[in-house]
């Protein structure tokens, strides 16, 4: 196989994996105990260990934005109303409006910010000043 069709092999697995963490953390993030949204919390740093991972062991940066995506289409699939009016999570209580709404937005924000990380693998050269 060739170095190409591995890339490709492995932004589709991202993908689907990141689907899978996706879907968890839609149907999960509601989960409160008491007034500390632990659901929300768990699937935040969920996603974010998954993302980070995909960007350290593989270094690059397509497979971190490839999970990210599958977090934020499975975040949006599963949080739609179905053709026979059914819903897979159900619709937050008085107080609780802002945890899916942060939901939301964490999936993309991860995944921007861990692919735009800077890489700090490779030491720069410090640079010297002129005639020294």
């Amino acid at each position: 196989m060739t170095s190409t069709i591995v890339r490709i092999a492995g932004w589709a697995v991202a993908l689907v994996i990141g689907a899978f963490y996706g879907t968890a953390g839609t149907v999960g993030q509601a989960f409160l105990l008491g007034p500390i949204p632990v659901g929300l919390v768990v699937a935040t740093i969920g996603s974010a260990a998954l993302l980070i991972a995909l960007r350290t062991l593989t270094g690059d940066r397509t497979n971190a934005l490839a999970g990210g995506l599958g977090i934020t289409l499975a975040t949006f699939m599963f949080s739609q109303v179905g053709p026979g009016g059914s819903a897979i999570v159900a619709a937050p209580t008085a107080g609780t409006e802002w945890v899916p709404l942060v939901w939301t937005v964490v999936g993309p924000a991860l995944m921007v910010l861990v692919a735009l990380w800077p890489d700090f693998s490779t030491p720069r050269r410090a640079s010297r000043p002129a005639g020294s």
